[in-house]
């Protein structure tokens, strides 16, 4: 039985970073003792800013350390599977952020590795693990027959205008495994997969920028009776709510990666709002079922089938659109 707090080593100092090392402080069964940078000078600003211990430029290193039983992975996406499997293999469980893998293959050897040591691999997707999402999914037999979903999370990214000058970010990057749909599509297209699960049929279209980047893009899930329509987007912004459809109303929410202002409007015009307190960040959700997990030993938890399904949905919206990542090729 664990009693002490787990200890986290953060791998990558960006800003998602700084967000998982104040939801860390925030909870005392938890705490961050280690951070992993490829430049000394980051890693020590990091360290500096969160009152942080140990800093590592080695991974090697950073893996060997015995200050460190989990690790949180938050590196461009063409480096989660490698970095995931590696600290898995030195028994060490693993947070890591969304997308969690570029394909489902990759998170196929992120499982296997985390079955045989015995860890937990848990993807960081804060709606997931947030309790809006469970009182969503608890209302829903309310509407009825659920008919239609849309699910829409646009958001004008900070680095885009730098784009439109000409100078390529990671974010705008597609030969780091990134898009529109694995750095913001992914939250509707998990959304889906956790409260529907596997669709029986997926039609998608995307916009490609300039330099091949898909800047947005929309997706129908046929589930049957009911259909899910999802837009996610890097280059405008959403002013409209999530809505659920079914024969006796609507379930409305706002913001998908942070659900909030949940209601039902019925179709005789009564309109009913869901009680629901959110908290600043609920990346706090995230790290609270991490430890629980680690704590459970819980290493088959029902969170890696909601990921699997997203992994297979990302899989063909970009086999659809012509969207090839390095990772994609067969292994010799």
């Amino acid at each position: 039985m664990i009693t002490a707090p787990i200890r986290i080593g953060i791998v990558g100092t960006n800003f998602v970073s700084d967000w998982l090392a104040e939801a860390v402080a925030a909870l005392d069964f938890v705490k961050t003792t280690a951070v992993y940078s490829r430049k000394q000078q980051t890693g020590d600003a990091f360290a500096a800013k969160h009152g942080i211990r140990n800093v590592f430029c080695d991974y090697e290193a950073f893996l060997c350390s015995d200050q460190i039983d989990a690790v949180y992975i938050a590196s461009p996406n063409f480096m989660h599977c490698p970095q995931a499997v590696a600290a898995l293999e030195h028994k060490k469980h693993v947070l890591c952020e969304k997308v969690i893998a570029t394909n489902e293959r990759e998170f196929g050897e992120m499982m296997t590795a985390a079955k045989r040591n015995e860890c937990v691999l848990l993807e960081a997707m804060r709606p997931s693990h947030d309790p809006c999402t469970a009182l969503i999914k608890k209302h829903l037999s309310k509407l009825g027959k659920l008919r239609r979903a849309v699910f829409d999370y646009c958001q004008y990214s900070s680095r885009y205008d730098r784009f439109l000058s000409g100078e390529v970010l990671n974010a705008f990057d597609p030969t780091l495994s990134n898009a529109a749909v694995m750095d913001i599509g992914v939250y509707v297209v998990h959304m889906a997969a956790k409260l529907f699960g596997e669709p029986q049929g997926i039609v998608s279209v995307s916009t490609k920028l300039s330099n091949g980047f898909e800047g947005a893009g929309h997706v129908i899930l046929d589930y049957g009776d009911m259909k899910a329509e999802l837009s996610y987007s890097k280059i405008c912004d959403t002013v409209t709510p999530n809505v659920l459809m079914g024969e006796r109303g609507s379930l409305l929410f706002d913001k998908i990666s942070a659900p909030r202002n949940v209601r039902i409007l019925y179709r005789d015009g009564s309109l009913e709002k869901i009680a629901y307190e959110p908290i600043d960040s609920n990346m706090i959700y995230e790290v609270q079922q991490f430890a629980k997990l680690i704590r459970d030993r819980d290493y088959d938890h029902c969170f890696l089938q909601d990921s699997l399904i997203e992994m297979k949905i990302l899989d063909e919206i970009r086999r659809q659109n012509g969207i090839c990542f390095p990772s994609d090729e067969p292994k010799n």
